[in-house]
């Protein structure tokens, strides 16, 4: 039998139970928190260290979840905070840019194992490259993580009409990127 996420919380409110609980929290959320950070890093040796820095976070912070959201949420919203901070710092260290090192992601996305030779998806991800991080990040998680607005609004602290502009002009970007290549 599954338990639910706010069944799963009450387990790890209780000592007794508060590892095994942890435990199925991250089971149940490992792989789409994983695409979730690897579709904005490109990177699995990034995405995997910043996995296991949301999961110690979530470990810190998930007594501070007041349950008036869903847990998934809550966990988004630390994913998508530390991979802003990552993106963030690598900037400010000038060891990664999104907009000066394109050539590096670019000669990543085409190496055979990130992709395995998919043409399309190697141009996708090149599109994706390409747009600002908000416009990224809400691309991501409607498209491939099939999240509502009201569900991306709860994590990214955003209106709902600013993520569907954010959404509407992230797909034009694209589009156009495609139709030029």
């Amino acid at each position: 039998m599954s338990l639910t996420d706010k069944e799963i919380f009450e387990q790890f409110l209780v000592e007794e139970t508060k590892e095994q609980a942890f435990l199925m929290l991250i089971a149940k959320y490992k792989e789409k928190l994983y695409w979730h950070i690897r579709r904005m890093l490109f990177n699995h040796a990034d995405t995997d260290d910043l996995l296991q820095d949301v999961f110690l976070k979530l470990w810190q912070k998930l007594h501070l979840f007041k349950g008036n959201a869903v847990i998934y949420t809550f966990i988004y919203r630390i994913a998508t905070n530390e991979v802003i901070d990552h993106i963030n710092k690598k900037k400010r260290k000038a060891e990664w840019s999104l907009i000066s090192d394109e050539g590096d992601y670019e000669q990543e996305l085409i190496s055979p194992s990130f992709i395995d030779g998919d043409e399309i998806l190697r141009k996708l991800d090149a599109a994706l490259e390409k747009l600002p991080e908000k416009q990224r990040l809400v691309f991501n998680m409607r498209y491939y993580d099939e999240m509502t607005y009201d569900q991306i609004s709860e994590v990214l602290d955003t209106s709902v009409g600013g993520l569907k502009a954010s959404y509407h002009h992230a797909v034009k970007k694209i589009e156009k990127y495609l139709r030029s290549d």
